[in-house]
């Protein structure tokens, strides 16, 4: 039988429900089980496709094209399992199904309610992916935190399924904050006893505490947490601050949580778990042989989390090299006085130029391109980064001063960026987006062949706007080459330039395909080409430092 986690929070938003739920599911993959998270959100977008990032960080894109919280990046990062549709779900498609049902005259006539009828779709999205038959163990994250009125239903349909499913079947880890007062000088359990009191309202008995803290629990202090909130002592986890949120799974580890966890679900616990691989990146990630430094240029740079999976993409692929990535932010506005590309860029060993809709910054992204192309510098660009790339290269060597992409100026002279027809007559903006994985064919010979190994690979789209192929001979003549090509609709995904250390644009975002385990190859490559660059200019310097000795000495 299929078991059930729950992971619920309280007292603070933002204590780490999701590293907590992976760093789990990752202990529990060790020991040989298939595991599966999902997250409920519980606010009432349908998906987090039209927020902006600032309002709740990157949308991260599944294989099968759903826009979901950035909470599944962790999940697939960690798991190294690809998640669906099914594994993030709000209350905005969850009254959405409802209403669409209550249209359709699915509840014959009945009063359609919050119970039963939210909450049974509620517990129809949560038992659904363990009815695949893949999984030993789904593991559901319910957002925000216990008091809200917004997570309500979704607690209320927590203690129906747990009725339903019996002891032994599902659990509740309760994830909570144990303050530290510098004044009173001691960590203080009342909040953590209120948070707990406010679950117990719904109905719902966590089954384990994970005490997010800044100093160790004492045994004392697990001992009162255990007698107020009815938990049993070794149930109370402590899960301190960590260098790294991929410390976690050897803390919870340390913890006996996913033995804790297995007991408490009837599952067999005596297989060791293998954390071989997790250990040997963790070693590279802490003792790097080399340090670069990379510019992120982008417009969304006050909030770290809106390109979370570039950053986790860069330790992934550092590690690999066994090289520390200093990832430097810097705002594309910056950048658009034409002539301080110098200034800004002038000390990083390569830039990344990060997706995005809209003109904000673009000038600043295309003159940013155009002085890592003039002067050798290592350039990656994802989806808009590539765009850009594509129309610096048609104003600066092309000739074709008004070139431009449509979303920007649709009454550009040069349109090399564009709706593709098929697109122009859809009214809604979703309707013309590309998401989900698509197949690019790859050109043999070239730098994304030499990275991938492979002349057929698979990788996740979110954008709208395509580079016209009307253009793509006058580009491939100037050294600006496809690499990489859908083979159904000849669509450009890949470009890179012929003659340069590392000048390479993906249409697609690579960033969400990479792993702990499984660094993505193209920042893998990326990342050797700016130690490579690095190492050339000291050794540059070196030698332009030995020649002037030497003429000194004459």
């Amino acid at each position: 039988m299929v078991k059930y986690i729950f992971v619920t929070g309280g007292v603070s938003s933002s204590l780490g429900k999701g590293i907590i739920s992976a760093s789990l599911g990752k202990l529990l993959q060790s020991r040989g089980l298939s595991v599966t998270i999902q997250k409920f959100d519980p606010y009432i977008n349908v998906d987090p496709g039209t927020l902006n990032p600032y309002e709740h960080g990157e949308c991260y894109v599944t294989d099968d094209g759903a826009e979901t919280d950035l909470d599944l990046g962790h999940y697939e990062r960690f798991l190294g399992h690809p998640t669906s549709q099914d594994n993030n779900v709000t209350t905005g498609r969850i009254y959405q199904t409802v209403i669409n049902k209550e249209r359709a005259g699915d509840y014959l006539g009945k009063t359609v309610q919050v119970v039963p009828h939210i909450t049974d779709e509620i517990k129809r999205r949560i038992r659904a992916l363990g009815k695949t038959g893949e999984f030993d163990v789904v593991i559901s994250e319910i957002g925000g935190t216990v008091g809200d009125i917004e997570s309500l239903p979704y607690l209320e349909a927590i203690r129906q399924v747990r009725l339903e499913l019996g002891t032994g079947n599902a659990i509740i880890i309760h994830l909570t904050l144990i303050p530290y007062l510098s004044a009173a000088g001691e960590l203080k359990t009342k909040p953590t006893q209120h948070s707990v009191k406010e679950l117990l309202q719904t109905g719902n008995q966590p089954d384990v505490l994970v005490c997010r803290t800044e100093h160790p629990l004492t045994d004392d202090l697990r001992k009162k947490i255990s007698l107020f909130c009815n938990v049993d002592r070794h149930s109370v986890i402590e899960a301190i601050d960590a260098a790294t949120i991929y410390d976690v799974p050897l803390l919870m580890r340390d913890e006996n949580l996913d033995k804790i966890v297995m007991t408490k679900l009837g599952l067999d616990a005596s297989v060791e778990p293998n954390l071989t691989a997790w250990r040997g990146f963790l070693k590279k990630l802490k003792e790097p042989k080399h340090t670069i430094r990379v510019g992120l240029v982008g417009k969304y740079n006050k909030l770290p989390d809106a390109y979370k999976s570039i950053n986790e993409s860069f330790v992934h692929a550092g590690a690999a090299n066994e090289t520390r990535v200093e990832v430097e932010p810097i705002h594309a506005e910056a950048l658009e006085v034409t002539d301080n590309a110098e200034q800004v860029l002038g000390h990083l060993d390569g830039i990344l130029v990060a997706p995005g809709f809209g003109e904000r910054g673009i000038e600043g992204k295309i003159n940013a391109i155009r002085y890592l192309r003039e002067n050798n510098v290592p350039f990656f660009g994802i989806c808009l980064g590539l765009q850009c790339a594509v129309v610096e290269f048609a104003r600066n060597v092309l000739g074709l001063e008004d070139a431009f992409s449509t979303e920007m100026k649709q009454d550009a002279a040069h349109p090399v960026i564009d709706l593709m027809p098929d697109q122009k007559n859809i009214r809604t903006k979703g309707g013309t987006m590309r998401l989900g994985a698509y197949a690019c064919e790859i050109k043999e010979g070239t730098k994304a062949y030499k990275a991938y190994q492979s002349t057929l690979i698979y990788e996740r789209h979110r954008h709208r706007y395509e580079l016209n192929n009307e253009y793509l001979k006058d580009f491939e003549a100037h050294g600006l080459i496809a690499s990489g090509v859908n083979p159904d609709s000849r669509l450009v995904e890949l470009m890179e330039l012929e003659n340069h250390p590392f000048f390479l644009g993906t249409q697609y975002h690579p960033e969400l395909k990479s792993t702990v385990e499984k660094p993505h190859p193209l920042f893998v490559a990326f990342v050797k080409a700016c130690l490579d660059a690095k190492n050339s200019n000291l050794r540059n310097e070196v030698s332009a430092k030995a020649n002037s000795k030497v003429h000194s000495s004459n």
